[in-house]
């Protein structure tokens, strides 16, 4: 590969994450020569997705990244009656059994879902990556209320039907609705501009709903505090409405799969248009002139005009630029044996179903995603829960122990495996001060889509190429017209066999009375 490999680009990235992944597509679609590498043996880096196996091994061994991180084996046995009165078979869940469907699991250490309206939606259609990639709708958005896990109504048929809200609760949920969505359209309403400049809870207080509506509104569909400001309140709450409706009960997607199939599917599109991709290929050392950068990977050097990179990637002299790594998020992952919730909340087998939790105080929060094998991202009978919060310190099972508790029992037997780590990267600040001409990607953030790390991506990509439209739309197989074909013999090559049978039997029937004549 060393020999083989061209010594000049436009434009070389380094790490193979989300925010890269999308720069990359997006200067290979506009026609620009890139090398994409990655010193890792997998795509994705932090945003990857990996087997129960390889998940462990990646915890044995702390990167700049990825660090203080644990697992725990927990023995449990399950028992799971079978249908029509037949006598009860017991599954016993072990340490052994688990890695034996390993490659069955998809673990995250990334794990966010994506909203119906929201930017990833938008850029994977208007881009047509979305080809590439499989959702799947969240089942239910849900909320803890005391101490119970209840299902929060989505929609008009699920505020009716629920059986937590009563009649007066639902109407007043549903003028709520009304009102918010209306937000906007009228500059001059009077109800609104009243509370321009306070907060949220205080106009949501105002409307005089109930405690358990007020909760519902904060918690899980505005997902703000007690301090956040009307207008980001309202704007929270139009983006949960205008998700709703599109794809399924819910406002939110999951990736099928995990998530670290979306890092991949930007980086198809990159190959497709000539991208050229080395997994396993460290860089030893970067230095630059006023023209261009001077890559040193692998004993050859490697020229580009333009070089992004994620910070875990690049060298230890260069790193220092750019910060040290700093604690970032603290992240659990949880392997259970039961879903979370009530039989109705997991009809079918269990759900794919988000949670925000929030501390006693309201200080601090936390989100949930729980997975069953609907998601392909765990087998039959298991359940994966991911919970994330902003890191506080350096220890991941301290940050997340007040919203344990609040999930599980302190001996629940449906744990069978747990795992913390805490994902690390260099503060904004120091990304943005750094005195060289590389361009440096910022690691996850706590959100529930992928808004940073879109507008991180954009943003680098439009300092790299000022006047080029971001990721624009790439043709579908069937528009591209090869040099020298009939543009018309696409609508030919696109139909069914039957209906080109059809078209064919057509023409030859038309040539036969031509002859005739």
């Amino acid at each position: 590969m060393s020999d083989d490999l061209p010594e000049e680009f436009d434009l070389i990235v380094i790490g193979t994450g989300f925010a890269e992944s999308c720069i990359a597509a997006a200067a290979s679609r506009i026609g620009k020569n890139v090398l994409h590498i990655d010193s890792n043996d997998y795509y994705g880096d932090v945003w990857s997705s990996f087997s129960l196996e390889a998940f462990n091994k990646l915890l044995e061994q702390p990167s700049s990244s990825v660090r203080n991180g644990t697992y725990t084996w927990h023995n449990a046995t399950e028992e799971h009656g079978q249908e029509q009165g037949q006598e009860q078979e017991t599954t016993s869940w072990t340490r052994e059994s688990l890695l034996e469907k390993s490659r069955r699991f998809s673990l995250d250490l990334s794990p966010r879902v994506a909203y119906c309206a929201g930017s990833l939606v938008q850029l994977l259609i208007k881009s047509n990556i979305c080809r590439y990639a499989e959702f799947r709708s969240l089942d239910h958005v849900c909320m803890l209320y005391s101490k119970e896990l209840v299902s929060v109504p989505c929609s008009r048929s699920d505020v009716f039907n629920t059986k937590t809200l009563t009649m007066v609760e639902k109407r007043l949920l549903m003028k709520f609705l009304t009102a918010c969505n209306d937000y906007g359209e009228d500059k001059c309403n009077e109800d609104s501009l009243a509370f321009r400049g306070g907060t949220f809870l205080e106009y949501l207080q105002a409307q005089r709903v109930t405690e358990k509506i007020s909760n519902c509104v904060m918690q899980a569909i505005a997902m703000c505090d007690a301090s956040t400001s009307f207008e980001t309140g309202m704007e929270r709450t139009q983006r949960f409405l205008g998700s709703l409706g599109r794809y399924g009960n819910t406002p939110f997607l999951f990736p099928m799969y995990g998530c670290g199939e979306l890092p991949q599917c930007f980086c198809r599109l990159c190959a497709v248009y000539g991208g050229i991709y080395c997994l396993k290929r460290s860089v030893e050392d970067i230095n630059w002139t006023e023209s261009e950068l001077l890559v040193s990977s692998a004993g050859k050097t490697l020229r580009a005009k333009h070089l992004v990179s994620a910070p875990s990637q690049l060298p230890a002299t260069l790193a220092t630029h750019f910060g040290d790594p700093e604690p970032r998020l603290s992240r659990g992952l949880f392997i259970t044996s039961k879903p979370l919730g009530s039989e109705e909340l997991n009809k079918g087998g269990g759900g794919v179903n988000f949670l925000r939790l929030l501390t006693t105080s309201g200080e601090r929060e936390a989100c949930l995603i729980q997975l069953s094998h609907y998601s392909g991202a765990c087998p039959e009978g298991l359940y994966i829960l991911h919970l994330t919060t902003p890191a506080v310190s350096s220890n991941p099972a301290g940050d997340l122990a007040d919203f344990v508790a609040q999930l599980f029992d302190p001996n629940a037997s449906e744990i069978l495996y747990s795992a913390y780590f805490t994902i690390a990267a260099p503060a904004a600040e120091s990304i943005a001060n750094a005195a060289t001409p590389i361009y440096c990607t910022a690691g996850p953030v706590y959100e529930q889509d992928y808004d940073a790390a879109i507008e991180n991506a954009r943003h680098i990509f439009s300092q790299l190429y000022e006047n080029e439209e971001f990721l624009p739309r790439a043709p579908d197989p069937e528009e591209i017209v090869v040099d020298g074909e009939d543009p018309s013999a696409l609508n030919e090559h696109s139909l069914p066999e039957d209906l080109r049978a059809q078209l064919q039997d057509l023409e030859q029937a038309a040539q036969q009375m031509d002859i005739a004549e």
